[in-house]
């Protein structure tokens, strides 16, 4: 606990190379740290993509959208999947900007789009809220699904200098590539919003994928490394069934302000309801500080990132991170 408490001194003395002269030296200056992030933290597997070799089917035919199910290869034995929905007032011609809507933990991703029975109400189907908004949005599926089974593999990856987002990174990059090239889609505006363990892939997942345009961070951001490792904290993970849910030497590297400096100067919002059980909101204010810090003062990057404070809990609110996808997508309200 002595050692939690002078983290953050540690973490800022591993970040003092970041250069904030200019944009152009702050972005090679973080590239270092994003490597380092890639091969020490994350975990990365040195092999090409495949072919995607889509394959899709027609799912939904709703009033606004149409919804696909979508399967691609990314490596041998791994395959991405999701759920595509496409407005129907789209023109021949039209490019327009895309959505990827996470899931959080034993979510699916039609949970986004419509429960279908299922009690998911955290969600109020983002995904198909904001296709009729005029979004092109996609759902995949994340690893992290079935309790012991994808922790186990995690188990498995970790004596490798691997993690689950070692699978994951390279699915969306297959993911964000293949959205790009489709007709519909402007690939400079494809931005990831994610709920919960989705807030989590929102962290990790674009610092990597440089073709996320921004990232929205739903129900998830906190003061990480004291979320993981305190004691006296009922919000910590020292007291829950997570096992799988702690990484490498983030206390002397990567908490979630030094994450978001892998995705500047890359727009990106926290949206974050008061009663939300996953941290108090003092603990959340304290480390998005040094986000806006980041953002603002070092690299003078005004409303470029934005926290939204509701009253309510672990939810999806859609509204500040509406209006926030609305402004920095270009794409005009409705």
């Amino acid at each position: 606990q002595w050692v939690l408490r002078e983290s953050p001194f540690v973490r800022k003395e591993f970040m003092k190379k970041l250069n904030f002269e200019s944009l152009d030296a702050f972005q090679t200056s973080a590239q270092n740290y994003r490597e380092q992030f890639r091969h020490e933290v994350i975990g990365r597997f040195d092999q090409p993509l495949l072919n995607p070799n889509v394959r899709s089917r027609k799912i939904y035919d709703e009033q606004k959208w149409t919804g696909f199910e979508v399967l691609m290869d990314v490596f041998p034995d791994v395959v991405a999947y999701g759920i595509l929905l496409l407005p129907k007032d789209l023109d021949s011609d039209e490019r327009r900007p895309v959505v990827v809507c996470q899931h959080g933990l034993e979510g699916r991703a039609k949970d986004v789009v419509k429960a279908e029975g299922r009690s998911f109400n955290a969600y109020h189907d983002f995904a198909s809220k904001l296709a009729e908004r005029g979004f092109i949005t996609f759902a995949p599926q994340n690893l992290y699904i079935f309790g012991d089974r994808f922790r186990t593999l995690q188990r498995k990856a970790n004596p490798l200098k691997k993690t689950l987002f070692s699978v994951m990174v390279p699915q969306h990059r297959q993911i964000v590539r293949w959205l790009g090239s489709l007709p519909q889609v402007d690939p400079s505006r494809i931005a990831f919003y994610g709920l919960s363990y989705g807030g989590k892939s929102a962290m990790r997942i674009p610092a990597l994928v440089d073709e996320y345009c921004l990232s929205i961070c739903s129900a998830d951001f906190n003061e990480w490394v004291w979320k993981n490792v305190s004691t006296r904290a009922k919000y910590s993970y020292v007291w829950t069934g997570e096992y799988e849910i702690f990484e490498f030497d983030l206390g002397s590297t990567f908490n979630y302000a030094e994450m978001a400096a892998l995705i500047a100067p890359r727009p990106f919002m926290v949206e974050r309801g008061h009663f939300d059980g996953v941290a108090p909101d003092e603990m959340v204010a304290y480390e998005f500080a040094k986000v806006r810090y980041l953002y603002e003062a070092n690299l003078k990057l005004l409303n470029q990132c934005e926290i939204e404070w509701f009253v309510g809990p672990h939810t999806i609110n859609g509204r500040g991170t509406f209006d926030f996808l609305h402004k920095h997508l270009n794409w005009p309200k409705r």
